[in-house]
């Protein structure tokens, strides 16, 4: 059985720098950053920490239903999540993931979509 990318790059210390470091870039970002001015970012880094996790194969596991109630009230467009993916995408290189399973994970995020944006859009 081949190892999980969660376990292969660190687990949970890995991924908490990186979504660090990926919020960075989304907070910067003229696309998308206004979407987090009355945030509780301590709390969405907590789960968006867990999401990445459940993205590399890791203990936790996120459904379409609940990523749909988390996203319902922000009315995101495919153009935001495009550049959510990029950041994510870059964030990843940034830390030295290789690319093969960054196209894994970007796989596994393109598939959730559909149960991100406002609209259904996939």
């Amino acid at each position: 059985m081949a190892e999980a990318l969660f376990d292969k790059y660190g687990g949970f210390k890995f991924v908490s720098r990186l979504v660090l470091s990926f919020y960075d870039k989304v907070l910067d970002s003229d696309q998308v950053g206004d979407y987090f001015d009355d945030v509780d970012m301590p709390r969405l880094i907590d789960h968006q920490t867990k999401f990445v996790s459940s993205l590399l194969g890791g203990p936790v596991s996120y459904t379409d239903e609940r990523l749909k109630r988390a996203h319902a009230s922000l009315n995101l467009t495919s153009a935001d999540f495009d550049e959510v993916q990029r950041l994510l995408r870059d964030t990843l290189a940034e830390h030295g993931i290789e690319s093969q399973d960054i196209d894994i994970v970007m796989t596994e995020i393109e598939a959730r979509r559909g149960s991100i944006l406002a609209d259904g859009a996939s």
